[in-house]
C-alpha cells in the first residue's frame, strides 16, 4: 500500500483528494493535515466522510511536521496556497518521499516570472528544474522518475489540452490565440470572502484577472513547449454560479496550407484522435457536439470539440472538466499513479454525475 500525507486537508481540493483516497485499492490515508481544524475529526469538517474516514486532523501550520511525516508517506499531497510548498521541502525529505503540490511553487520554470506574476519570493528555488509539470497526458515519462510533481491548476489544464494539439501540429497562429475561460466558485477555495458569498456570485457573471491572471505564464509556457517557440496569448478567465467545472472557449487563426485552403475538419479531428485516442481522461467529442460542464462534473475526464469558421479562417476549440479533480485532486491522484507504476485510472475510474 501507498501511504499518504495530506497538507491542506480541508481545503475543496484537498477533501477531493481525501474522497479519491479514501477508495483507492493502493493507498493508505496516514496524515491528514489542516491549520483551521487541528485536532477535529475529518468527517466533522466533511460530513459525506462520516463513517469513511475516522483520521483526526494534525495542525500543519508549522514546518516540523514535515520531517516525521516524510519518514511515514511514501508521497505527500500539499494542496495548500502558493508558497506553502517551496517553504516546507528540503534534500532530507525529497530523499524520503515524493511531493505532489497542487500549488504552482514549481510549475513555472523561470523563478523571475513565477515571482512577477505571484508576487511573492521564491523559497526553494533549487528544485524548480528537477520539479515535473504534472499533465499526465503530455509529460508522462518524466513523471515516472521524479520526486517533486508541479499539479496543473484547474484553467491551465482545460486550456493547454484543448489547444495542444493544434499548437503542436503548427496548425493555428499562436499569436492570435484567444482563451476565454469560465469557472464554478469552488476554484476560488473555501475561505470566506465577501466577493464569493452567495448573494455576490448568484445571478451573475464576471469577468476577472484580465490581462493579468497569474495562469497566464503558466499556458504560455506549456504551449511554448508544444510549437518550439514563445507564446503570448490572451486569457479571461470568468466567474460562474455553479459550484463545479471548467469551460474554455479559445479561438485562433488557422494556417492555411500551400494551396491557400484551410485544414479540413477531418484533417484537424485527425489530429485530435491521434494526440488523445489511447488517452483514458481526454474525450475528443463527435463533430457538432460541443463540451458542457454538466457532463464532466465529478469525474477525471476532460471534453474536447471544436468548430472550424470558414469564414473568418478561425477555428474554436473548446473544453470542459471538472475543476476539483481532473483540475486539481484527480490529476494529483493519476500522477500519483503513474509514480508508483499503478494503471493511470486506478482510484479515478467514475464516470460523472448527473445530476
Amino acid at each position: 500500500m501507498i501511504k499518504v500525507g495530506i497538507v491542506g486537508a480541508t481545503g475543496y481540493a484537498g477533501a477531493e483528494l481525501v474522497k479519491i483516497l479514501s477508495v483507492h485499492p493502493d493507498a493508505e490515508i496516514v496524515f491528514l493535515g489542516s491549520r483551521g481544524y487541528a485536532g477535529e475529526a475529518f468527517s466533522r469538517v466533511y460530513g459525506n466522510m462520516y463513517e469513511i474516514v475516522d483520521l483526526a486532523c494534525i495542525d500543519d501550520g508549522d514546518s516540523s511536521f514535515m520531517a516525521d511525516l516524510s519518514k511515514k508517506a511514501d508521497v505527500i499531497f500539499t494542496a495548500t496556497p502558493q508558497g506553502v510548498c517551496a517553504g516546507l521541502v528540503n534534500d532530507d525529505i525529497l530523499s524520503n518521499t515524493k511531493i505532489i503540490d497542487l500549488s504552482a511553487d514549481f510549475r513555472i520554470k523561470d523563478v523571475d516570472v513565477y515571482e512577477k506574476w505571484y508576487g511573492i519570493k521564491h523559497a526553494a528555488p533549487q528544485y524548480i528544474k528537477e520539479a515535473v509539470y504534472g499533465l499526465c497526458e503530455i509529460n508522462r515519462d518524466a513523471i515516472k522518475d521524479t520526486r517533486i510533481i508541479a499539479n496543473p491548476g484547474c484553467y491551465t489544464t482545460c486550456s493547454i489540452l484543448t489547444a495542444y494539439p493544434m499548437v503542436k501540429a503548427g496548425l493555428i497562429d499562436t499569436d492570435t490565440l484567444i482563451v476565454d475561460a469560465k469557472s464554478g466558485t469552488s476554484g476560488a477555495g473555501r475561505g470566506a470572502k465577501t466577493q464569493n458569498l452567495f448573494c455576490e456570485v448568484n445571478e451573475n457573471i464576471k469577468a476577472y484577472g484580465v490581462t493579468n491572471h497569474r495562469h497566464t505564464p503558466e499556458i504560455e509556457e506549456q504551449l511554448g513547449y508544444a510549437c518550439g517557440h514563445e507564446v503570448v496569448i490572451n486569457f479571461t478567465p470568468h466567474l460562474v454560479p455553479m459550484n463545479r467545472g471548467i469551460l474554455v472557449t479559445e479561438y485562433a487563426t488557422l494556417i492555411k496550407h500551400s494551396d491557400g485552403s484551410l485544414p479540413t475538419q477531418e484533417e484537424v479531428m485527425n489530429i485530435y484522435k491521434e494526440a488523445y485516442d489511447k488517452e483514458k481522461f481526454v474525450r475528443v467529442l463527435p463533430a457538432g457536439t460541443n463540451p458542457e460542464t454538466r457532463w464532466v462534473e465529478g469525474s477525471n475526464y476532460t471534453d474536447i470539440g471544436f468548430k472550424i469558421d470558414e469564414r473568418t479562417g478561425r477555428i474554436i476549440m473548446m473544453g470542459a472538466l471538472d475543476n476539483i479533480v481532473k483540475g486539481a485532486a484527480g490529476q494529483a491522484v493519476q500522477n500519483m499513479n503513474i509514480m508508483f507504476g499503478l494503471a493511470e485510472d486506478t482510484g479515478l475510474d467514475m464516470p460523472p454525475v448527473f445530476p
